[in-house]
């Protein structure tokens, strides 16, 4: 059992990154989609294209990469040994990672209530907001990245 193990857990992973990487997309896209979204009059031609590019990359990539992210990564830590193994020289680094990937769930929650905002033609919010509000899941991908890779503590 333990060689299917072995098998398995690269596998987990590198399913995990894939997941990673297309919530990442989604997560930087999406602000800048309503960056440009803000310049359209609501009820437009243009409006409307952004509501529906705006809702295809929320159903079909990046609710589907947040679901695969999460589940993969709660996979891996029931994995046997495998937490025991992440935590050897300390669990520090591991909660406050789990933290920030709490961070981006808000961040993703918040983007849907945006794009709900947007496709209702409610949004009351500058461009500049949308700039900045983009820059968020970048800093925590930043920080989770160092986390995972250095563990400084």
């Amino acid at each position: 059992m333990s060689d299917l193990w072995a098998y398995a857990l690269p596998w987990l992973k590198a399913f995990h990154i894939i997941a990673v990487i297309a919530w990442m997309a989604g997560l930087l896209y999406l602000p800048r989609l309503f960056v440009y979204h803000c310049e359209a009059e609501p009820g437009s031609e243009t409006s409307e294209t952004f509501k529906v590019m705006e809702d295809k990359l929320s159903r079909l990539i990046l609710f589907p990469a947040m679901l695969g992210t999460v589940g993969l990564g709660l996979g891996m830590l029931v994995f046997p040994g495998y937490l025991a193994g992440l935590t050897a020289g300390g669990s520090a680094w591991l909660w406050t990672k789990l933290a920030l990937v709490v961070g981006l769930l808000i961040t993703h929650r918040q983007m849907i209530h945006w794009r709900n905002d947007f496709a209702s033609d409610r949004n009351q919010r500058p461009q500049r907001f949308f700039r900045i509000a983009n820059e968020v899941p970048t800093l925590l991908m930043i920080a989770i990245v160092i986390l995972v890779v250095v563990r400084p503590f």
